[in-house]
């Protein structure tokens, strides 16, 4: 059942509308609705199956078990019809380039999606343009373009925009661009992080220079400590929250498609790698719906799991693209990306706390499960429709394993989504029992764990409560990393998963978070400091177990 800030969501930002303002629907509309016309791509394959199929996807979002991202439940049978909520956008070294991403990004962001860019092609600050016998600007200062884009876009979008900044760390202008969110007024609509290489890491460990090379020439500008260039990151990290790390070579190590080209960027919470031009549609699993009798419903999840990729894979082919070419590298390569929400609050309900070896083991497990039963459905999916069209070359021919599309597992944050299902976002501890939010950008909002006000009034312990509802600040940086690793070996793409620290957290602890995350095989990390920004989205407050 949906609660009154869910439903607040709903009516803000997703339900229907006449045009007068007046609300054209509820919840169970607003499924039906992205039910059947999700279910339409269905009469593209087999006759007569569409509105059994609509009714399936019906019941699964009905009943909060399943939730594709925002863009599709806000978009899905209007005249908009953008579905995606991931997007990379290639930047190349010409204003032509650079501003035609600026253009796109500002109809990507109408529609509720979000873009991710490398800006690493971008000749540094200070070298020569030779059309003008001027000085280039820097990425840096490119990225103020498209910022001031996004704020003002955002005002008539259908939610805020946000993109996702990335800079090589072998680019010469990294240190502006690692301490430029140090000030709160700059980039205020980017995420960054650093693209982190395997040859960076191996003079890091060795304490060794590290070469900082200009793309325009391939010419080694100057060598830096790769220590104190760490060092510098994670300070950045300590007073802002970022940036965060992507390890580039990890990511194109897991790369299906190679044969494509390389992968540069990610979408804006890092959790979904894309080639230049993709879109992704992402869907989340409900976990805390599937527990029966303090166990996991492994029948009910496989079903779930097959009609989630059987509906995202509809979802590529009743999208409207913002762009020819977004919609030609989408069905070329037919990535989906199915994750979950809600694990916190199935360990809680399994007598699990969080930060255990029983939890790490059903995170293997569950993710594991999930992996292999997608890979199955979208087999099955392979057969009836066809692979997607760039298998022959790709890792999954080179397997044998028929795939109708190249990935098929993402973990999102679900962050809205998951106050939609009333439950715990992706795979995240529950931040407090009682916690301050703010939602749709401005709204503050007092909110109480449900699980927690279930298990008070049914009198449990205080020592159960504590040993289970473990908050975010009570597990350490180990633990947090462990289960995102967990999580991340069964995993096609990435994890958006943020490690929340407390305010006396010290730089070397930052540090040496993200050389741990390096050395677990995470495709990306980032760490919030409580209080290290004016703005938080959430915040401790009242009765509190932080």
């Amino acid at each position: 059942m949906i609660d009154r800030y869910g439903r607040m969501i709903l009516e803000r930002r997703y339900l229907k509308r006449e045009k007068d303002g007046r609300l054209a629907e509820d919840p169970e509309g607003m499924f039906w609705r992205v039910a059947t016309y999700i279910a339409e791509a269905e009469k593209n394959y087999v006759k007569n199956e569409h509105l059994y199929m609509a009714e399936q996807f019906f019941l699964i979002m009905k009943d909060l078990e399943f939730l594709p991202n925002s863009p599709c439940l806000m978009n899905a049978g209007k005249d908009l019809g953008q579905l995606a909520a991931c997007f990379v956008l290639p930047v190349e070294d010409s204003l032509d380039s650079i501003f035609e991403a600026v253009k796109l990004t500002a109809k990507i962001h109408q529609s509720g999606g979000g873009t991710g860019f490398s800006f690493s092609r971008l000749r540094p600050k200070g070298d020569i343009v030779s059309s003008t016998m001027g000085v280039a600007s820097g990425p840096v200062s490119f990225m103020k373009v498209f910022n001031i884009t996004t704020e003002v876009i955002k005002q008539g979008g259908t939610r805020r925009g946000a993109n996702m900044g990335i800079l090589s760390i072998d680019h010469p202008d990294i240190e502006e661009f690692v301490t430029a969110k140090r000030d709160p007024n700059e980039l205020t609509n980017f995420n960054i992080s650093v693209a982190v290489t395997d040859r960076f890491m191996e003079a890091y460990f060795k304490d060794e220079e590290f070469e900082l090379i200009n793309p325009r020439d391939k010419r080694v500008v100057r060598t830096v400590k790769a220590r104190k260039l760490m060092n510098l990151i994670a300070e950045s990290a300590h007073i802002c929250g970022e940036p965060g790390c992507i390890f580039i070579d990890t990511i194109n190590k897991g790369n299906p498609l190679p044969h494509l080209g390389k992968i540069e960027a990610t979408n804006p919470c890092s959790e979904q790698p894309l080639l230049p031009y993709e879109s992704c549609c992402l869907g989340s699993i409900n976990l805390s719906s599937l527990v029966k009798d303090g166990k996991v419903d492994w029948e009910k999840l496989k079903k779930i799991v097959h009609l989630a990729i059987r509906f995202l894979d509809n979802v590529i082919d009743m999208n409207r693209y913002p762009h020819p070419e977004i919609e030609r590298m989408s069905k070329l390569t037919r990535k989906v990306g199915l994750g979950v929400m809600g694990f916190a609050h199935m360990l809680i309900k399994m007598g699990i706390p969080y930060d255990t070896i029983e939890a790490e083991r059903i995170a293997e497990e569950l993710m594991g499960f999930i992996q292999k039963e997608s890979k199955i459905a979208s087999k099955v999916l392979a057969e009836r429709r066809g692979t997607f069209p760039s298998y022959e070359g790709s890792v999954w021919q080179k397997t044998g394993l028929p795939q109708r599309n190249a990935t098929t597992t993402t973990i999102a944050p679900t962050g809205t989504l998951s106050l939609i299902a009333g439950t715990s976002s992706g795979i995240e501890p529950i931040y407090d029992v009682n916690y301050t939010r703010i939602i749709l950008g401005d709204i503050k909002i007092e909110i109480e764990d449900p699980l927690f006000k279930e298990f008070l009034d049914r009198g449990e312990s205080e020592e159960t409560i504590k040993r289970l509802f473990r908050t975010t600040y009570s597990i350490s940086p180990a633990w947090h990393l462990r289960i995102q690793a967990a999580f991340q070996r069964h995993i096609d793409n990435g994890v958006s998963k943020t490690i929340n620290l407390p305010e006396a957290t010290k730089v070397h602890e930052i540090e040496e978070i993200f050389v741990q995350a390096y050395r677990l095989g995470l495709k990306g990390i980032s760490v919030f400091r409580n209080r290290s920004r004016q703005y938080q989205v959430m915040s401790c407050s009242g009765q509190t177990l932080c």
